[in-house]
């Protein structure tokens, strides 16, 4: 079973995943990082271009998914880096500095508390996150165009790309890409017609909508939203 709450940490939102009889479970692109807890230990989630697909766990993970762009100045951990990946925060940190980290938050009253403060504690003694990267995950999700949001930021295309792949490890076109999936998916559950969510999404057609689902989650709209 999976729950979340919104974060302490302004963006943040923290969760829990149990295990359950439903199989291995899917993880969306959705422009985040996260910090995760798993048997103990402390792992990096990267940011994905495609679905990731878990296995069927016989045990509680736990994360803190920061807001996008902002988990590569708190962590420390260039996006780029961990793209499409789950790292062992120990392959990525100094030994000691895991172990006096791993060690707080496996003494908290559960994992995800102690993530949380984990979290809280690593944003506030970080630089603090560029604010343009907010200005463009905004101007994306709202559905602009990249082209008119690097116009709006007084940015240009490089610049824009550039900083986009250190935060986000992927271009705005991905991000934009991304950030329409979640957006047409939003729709869909509180049952929006597929057609109608194409539209409202920002897709060309549903037939657009269909063939973008299937590569960026790897099974029909349909399936994804557990209808036949």
């Amino acid at each position: 079973m999976y729950e979340e709450r919104a974060s302490r940490l302004p963006g943040a939102v923290v969760w829990t995943s149990t295990p359950g009889e439903t199989g291995p479970g899917r993880v969306l692109p959705d422009g985040c990082m996260d910090l995760l807890w798993h048997d103990g230990r402390l792992l990096v989630a990267g940011p994905d271009t495609r679905a990731f697909v878990t296995g069927s766990e016989r045990s509680a993970w736990a994360g803190v998914r920061f807001f996008p762009g902002t988990a590569p100045t708190v962590l420390g951990v260039p996006a780029p880096e961990v793209l499409n990946r789950r790292v062992e925060l120990a392959d990525l940190w100094p030994a000691a500095r895991v172990r006096r980290l791993t060690a707080r938050v496996n003494a908290a009253a559960d994992p995800v508390s102690g993530l949380e403060e984990a979290a809280l504690g690593l944003a506030a003694d970080a630089d603090a996150p560029d604010p343009l990267l907010r200005q463009v995950v905004d101007a994306l999700d709202a559905g602009r165009p990249v082209a008119a949001t690097a116009d709006h930021l007084g940015l240009g295309a490089r610049q824009l790309h550039r900083r986009s792949l250190a935060a986000f490890g992927y271009g705005p076109k991905t991000l934009a890409r991304v950030l329409r999936l979640q957006r047409a998916l939003r729709l869909a559950r509180h049952g929006v017609p597929y057609g109608e969510t194409a539209v409202r999404a920002g897709y060309a057609d549903q037939a657009h909508l269909a063939r973008d689902v299937r590569e960026l989650a790897g099974v029909p709209l349909g399936r994804l939203l557990g209808r036949r």
